[in-house]
């Protein structure tokens, strides 16, 4: 019996993104609110729907990296502050002033554009503080505090921001180098502290659980809110958990011979009689190809490992010990199926990246589904 008339999907439990939310709100100091990150389409689980969720509840102030995606969460309904993060090229900046869009600053020679453009643009310093990506250097505050003041007449000027780099590792040279990250900061926030600009912040989803700062207005939470671990070997607050899972089905099975092999490349040869099921998704999908020969979906109950490369749209697993497997039969990529759990955490580790680029991976052509589902 056909369980889906789908070939691949993703589930988003929207209940567990509320829970996320409310137990990383009340974790965060006093007088620290959540900025929410919703950039990459909030990381593959679909970026109007969360944001429309969290606005729902409260959140006034969203994340971006670029103005398409500002402009698309501006379009679908949400209001207050939507930040977009990253460069926004001078050629689009009046779009800024047309949808009430906060832009990052990159640096001097992108304010004194911004400024040609028009003088009512809302920006956000960026500041360097250890990171090399964008920024003003915050080694040098005086100069960043001449910048910020030098363009306080000639742009609207909301505020200053950095980023953590390794806010999510606890060994002591990161300890002390995200301390010093927010001690350059939080002294060039109070060297413009009269200028009473009402958006600064550098806590990002790390930093807001594991450090602080009186001057972080925000905290910009972004991974957690999915339930994903900035990094692997954290531990997150009891309750949180990804909210994301992901789903395919059988489309054949097919007995396998010794001798044989299976896939492009012939990467995997049977050793004894198999029975392979095909699945229906692939690196198209959003499937990783590095996972070839190395992890396994779950199926039934029980974990199916892969067999030879993965295709651009289909891959085999091996069902000889898991009965009843058929053409319709239900694949978990990500999530519980009886007492297995796969996470994209846990597939990330396994091929030495992380899961924020798994979910944001996932391609468009997998339809996301929202539901609503108590979790434990």
């Amino acid at each position: 019996m056909l369980v889906t008339d789908k070939r691949c999907w993703a589930e988003i439990n929207l209940s567990q993104i509320e829970k996320n939310y409310e137990i990383y709100k009340n974790h965060l100091p006093s007088g620290t609110k959540v900025m929410a990150v919703v950039k990459a389409d909030a990381y593959g689980h679909g970026d109007t729907e969360i944001a429309g969720l969290l606005q729902n509840h409260g959140v006034t102030d969203f994340a971006v990296a670029t103005l398409e995606e500002a402009i698309k969460l501006r379009l679908s309904g949400i209001n207050g502050q939507i930040f977009v993060l990253g460069y926004t090229p001078i050629l689009q900046a009046q779009n800024l002033i047309e949808y009430d869009i906060t832009q990052a600053v990159v640096d001097e020679t992108h304010a004194k554009k911004l400024s040609k453009v028009d003088k009512n643009i809302k920006v956000v310093f960026a500041l360097d503080t250890g990171m090399n990506r964008i920024g003003l250097d915050a080694d040098d505050p005086e100069f960043c505090e001449k910048i910020i003041r030098e363009y306080v007449p000639k742009l609207s000027v909301q505020g200053v921001f950095t980023h953590l780099c390794v806010a999510d590792t606890s060994t002591p040279q990161a300890i002390d180098f995200t301390n010093k990250q927010i001690k350059k900061f939080e002294t060039i926030v109070k060297r413009i502290s009269d200028l009473k600009l009402p958006y600064n912040h550098c806590l990002n989803s790390a930093g807001g659980l594991w450090n602080k700062s009186g001057k972080s207005v925000f905290a910009r939470l972004g991974i957690i809110l999915y339930g994903l671990k900035p990094n692997y070997l954290n531990e997150l607050p009891q309750g949180i958990k990804p909210a994301l899972s992901w789903y395919s089905v059988v489309s054949m099975v097919k007995s396998v011979h010794p001798g044989e092999t299976i896939g492009y490349g012939r990467t995997f040869t049977a050793e004894r009689e198999m029975q392979v099921a095909t699945v229906c998704v692939g690196y198209a999908d959003g499937y990783n190809r590095l996972l070839s020969n190395e992890y396994y979906v779950l199926i039934n109950g029980k974990k199916a490992p892969i067999l030879g490369r993965i295709c651009m749209d289909q891959l085999m697993v091996d069902v000889t010990e898991i009965p009843d497997v058929k053409m319709g039969t239900k694949v978990t990529l990500i999530g519980q199926d009886g007492k297995e759990i796969i996470t994209a955490d846990d597939m990330a580790n396994k091929i030495g990246t992380i899961g924020y680029e798994i979910v944001c991976n996932i391609s468009g052509r997998v339809e996301r589904k929202y539901i609503w589902a108590e979790t434990n």
